[in-house]
């Protein structure tokens, strides 16, 4: 199971409806039934608007992300779903990373919400999500944004090792809030009392998966069609920005944009989130 007790569970959930309630904007929430497992989604905007369906990380849920973009709603219905075995209201399902499965899941979320000419934002593992949506069948995608996506490259495991996983170790066992702070200090480039409050109960109270990240083929990326456009981090040691500009040019013969968010680790800040988001609200639509 993902969460490691009831308790656990009711806390993060607790959470999570004080972080939507905060956002205080017209929604509606509900549950779809797929194959994979149910999968809760959070819908505002107009719904003659264009669709934007939108993806959180690891350790996330939809009304952070939304908090993240507090104004593509203005332009487009905005679908924030919840990925599945993570700290939300999903199924607890973890899905195989080397399959095709997740985007399998993210297909059937798209048809059982009938949307068509989707925009696709996926930050950190949302962007593994939204790859892997691609592989499987983009026919029902017109265009995805990429933020410090998995998938593409990894970093240094050495470096990961010593500046995250092992104060992530620490944290875990001595629930010590200096361990947390290193941790989040590593991957925020800012970050609040709400995020630091997330994911120490998230990484407590969760069974987090500390697998190692597949990476996309040549192969695979070369037969993506749907116009890509990827936002790098800088400072980003789980996923290096020019590391990951420099392979995606290589391999993606749809890649659009790329911008390098300069001195960003992997969370960007709220200012690096506001110029991603006009350039989503900017692009033109059809």
């Amino acid at each position: 199971m993902f969460f490691k007790s009831k308790e656990g569970k009711e806390k993060i959930i607790s959470l999570y409806n004080q972080k939507l309630k905060e956002l205080n904007i017209e929604y509606s929430e509900k549950s779809v039934e797929t194959k994979f497992g149910v999968t809760n989604v959070i819908t505002t905007g107009d719904a003659q608007n264009p669709p934007l369906v939108l993806i959180h990380g690891t350790g996330g849920c939809a009304p952070q992300i939304l908090d993240s973009f507090p104004n593509l709603a203005s332009k487009y219905c905005v679908y924030a779903i919840d990925v599945l075995a993570q700290p939300n209201k999903s199924a607890e399902n973890r899905l195989d990373m080397k399959s095709l499965d997740y985007g399998k899941w993210l297909i059937e979320m798209i048809i059982k919400l009938r949307l068509k000419n989707v925009t696709l934002v996926g930050f950190s593992f949302g962007g593994f999500i939204s790859l892997k949506a691609l592989e499987f069948n983009e026919t029902p995608i017109r265009h995805v944004f990429l933020i410090a996506p998995v998938y593409i490259v990894n970093g240094n495991p050495l470096v990961g090792l010593f500046k995250m996983f092992i104060p992530l170790k620490k944290f875990i066992k001595t629930n010590n809030q200096k361990h947390i702070k290193k941790v989040m200090g590593v991957l925020f480039s800012e970050y609040d009392d709400f995020a630091l409050n997330y994911m120490s109960n998230t990484f407590q109270h969760c069974n987090m998966d500390f697998s190692p990240l597949p990476v996309i083929t040549k192969d695979s990326a070369k037969n993506i069609k749907t116009p890509i456009s990827i936002f790098a981090a800088e400072k980003d040691i789980l996923f290096p920005g020019k590391k990951m500009i420099k392979r995606a040019k290589n391999i993606f013969p749809s890649l659009e944009v790329v911008d390098l968010l300069e001195g960003s680790k992997h969370v960007p800040n709220t200012n690096n989130f506001r110029t991603i988001e006009d350039k989503i609200i900017n692009k033109t639509r059809i």
